[in-house]
This record gives structure tokens, C-alpha cells and sequence, in this order.
């Protein structure tokens, strides 16, 4: 999993970097994306270790920084059906911004669940 979160962390920061200079380098909001994903690469790189616990505990920092990234935009994707279907918003591509950074981030913490419940089952089985 720590391949998986770094490649999320530069797909992050290159959502943050593209929106950034798509909004003409003047929308400092729109690295927040980029931040994080700064961080997960991070800590993807920290768990890039034989040494067990520090992987478990560099994973289990991400994905609960991932989660709360999730928790944090999840009402975007709301919004940006509902901009979708014609509403209008002051900023339509913050919009879209924050909604591709949720979906991303739903997907990384579904991802590391389903890893982490192998991985236990894993553990109890041997």
C-alpha cells in the first residue's frame, strides 16, 4: 500500500498544481490538494520499510488523514451534481476541485480498508 499512497500523493498534488494554474496563479485554496498530497507521498515513502509497526503506523497516519481530507469535501460531490444539472456557482471550478479531491480520497481510504482487513486476516490465519 505505500506504492498505492505515494502514487495518490502526486496524483493529489498534480490535481492542486493543474487547478492552481488553471485559476490563473492567484487561488492559493487551490493547493490545498497538492499539500496533502505532499504529505501522503510522505508518508508513503515513511512505509517503504522492512520494519512492520513503523509501515503500520506511517499507513494508519495516511489513511486517517485521508479520511478526514474525504469527510472535509464530501459534501462537493453534492455540490458539483447539483452544478451539473445547472446551478450556479461563484466558483465553478473550486467546485469540481474539491469534488475530484473527494472521490479520490474516498477511493485511497476504501483501498487501504480492504488492505488493511487482508492484511489482519492475513495476520490470523498464520
Amino acid at each position: 500500500m505505500a506504492k498505492v499512497t505515494i502514487l495518490f500523493g502526486v496524483l493529489l498534488f498534480l490535481l492542486g498544481v493543474v487547478v492552481w494554474v488553471a485559476t490563473g496563479r492567484h487561488a492559493p485554496t487551490a493547493l490545498i490538494p497538492a499539500y496533502l498530497g505532499i504529505v501522503l507521498a510522505i508518508l508513503g515513502l515513511l512505509a517503504r520499510t522492512e520494519n512492520q509497526k513503523r509501515r503500520m503506523l506511517m499507513m494508519h497516519i495516511a489513511v486517517t488523514l485521508a479520511l478526514l481530507g474525504f469527510l472535509a469535501t464530501a459534501k462537493s460531490i453534492w455540490d458539483f451534481i447539483q452544478l451539473e444539472r445547472g446551478r450556479i456557482f461563484a466558483r465553478p471550478i473550486a467546485v469540481e476541485d474539491k469534488a475530484v479531491m473527494s472521490m479520490m480520497l474516498l477511493i485511497y481510504v476504501l483501498l487501504c480498508v480492504r488492505s488493511f482487513i487482508r492484511a489482519r486476516r492475513t495476520q490470523t490465519a498464520t
